[in-house]
């Protein structure tokens, strides 16, 4: 790990934060005294799952798409791919800059996801096994349909969910660690950058599933690695095919990247209830499994977690409850795009 140069400055960043809390305001960061004393060292957690669309990549839509339509060449509507956080994120902010958006899903996305999507106002598709055939789709979309593609990474999106990291780090000081959980990469590479423009020197360690250990085995090769599956209940993290960009950053500014089993991350949900009492989804939950692996390196050290969302189905819920842990099925076949009815 090596400290550079921030990807933006102090002021840019106090802009889009201000821009953020004109939608909601600062999520909180709280200490449990039952987490800390379960994990050997004092805790904060950082509660995304407070924004309205439950989870903190709503943070960086509303940047990019605000920054889209004040550029002066506003598109006649924006289209994206997604598991669920970053669609949600792009359909508030679309609703709220007046723009159409159309997000694609895989078959079999949660259902409750996909309800939540086309309740701000976007039109929802269904196309693909999996995100990346989502995302290859939507893409090819944007282009037939004239439509402006929001990646599932953009500097826009760091910046605006790096509002996040700043207040943690405002409200905690410096903290020896903080795990946040790694889908395509744009919280932890924003809390990379704040870290590296305020001069902390506090450890970034990045959770990836074991089930889509794609960032995991990129991170450890120096490049971007493909996986041909990601089959992981925490949707956040279900990713084949990284950024580039992203992968370069993290190498720079992680410590390491760790990877969690299904199991660890059901555990890590049933901590979060019992302890804390909040709804916590599996990719939220990652990086307290991740302390938990690490609860011997990190005892009596200062630490957070990223508590990255909270959307998570009931029925998937309850069987984390009851003490198992959900099981995906790898996709059969369906690969043509349909509208889900509104």
């Amino acid at each position: 790990m090596r400290a550079a140069e921030s990807p933006f400055g102090l002021a840019e960043l106090e802009a889009a934060a201000t821009l953020v809390y004109k939608h909601f305001p600062a999520t909180p960061q709280h200490q449990w005294p039952k987490l800390s004393r379960r994990a050997g060292c004092t805790v904060w957690v950082k509660c995304e799952n407070h924004t309205p669309t439950g989870a903190f990549k709503v943070r960086g839509g509303l940047v990019h798409l605000t920054r889209l339509r004040d550029g002066g060449a506003a598109p006649a509507g924006v289209i994206s791919a997604t598991r669920g956080n970053h669609g949600q994120s792009i359909a508030y902010a679309a609703s709220r800059v007046g723009m159409p958006a159309t997000i694609y899903v895989p078959h079999g996305n949660s259902p409750d996801q996909n309800s939540a999507i086309a309740a701000w106002g976007a039109k929802l598709v269904e196309f693909g096994r999996d995100f990346d055939d989502a995302r290859h789709e939507a893409f090819r979309m944007a282009a037939s349909q004239q439509l402006h593609f929001v990646p599932s990474f953009h500097p826009d999106l760091v910046l605006g969910v790096a509002s996040y990291a700043l207040e943690l780090f405002r409200a905690a000081g410096e903290l020896d660690a903080v795990y946040v959980g790694v889908g395509m990469g744009s919280g932890i590479c924003g809390l990379i950058a704040v870290r590296d423009l305020l001069g902390l020197k506090t450890e970034i360690i990045g959770v990836s599933a074991a089930n889509a250990p794609a960032t995991a085995r990129s991170f450890a090769a120096g490049k971007v690695v493909a996986t041909s599956s990601a089959l992981t209940f925490a949707d956040g993290l279900a990713t084949r095919e990284p950024s580039e960009q992203a992968v370069a950053s993290i190498c720079r500014g992680a410590a390491r990247v760790l990877e969690v089993s299904e199991d660890a991350i059901a555990e890590a949900m049933r901590h979060y209830f019992d302890d804390t009492h909040q709804l916590v989804e599996g990719a939220g939950a990652a990086p307290l499994a991740a302390l938990m692996h690490e609860r011997s390196r990190m005892a009596g050290r200062k630490v957070a977690v990223v508590l990255s969302g909270g959307n998570i189905e009931r029925a998937r819920f309850l069987t984390v409850l009851g003490g198992a842990t959900p099981v995906v099925a790898a996709p059969v076949g369906a690969t043509q795009g349909a509208a889900v009815p509104a």
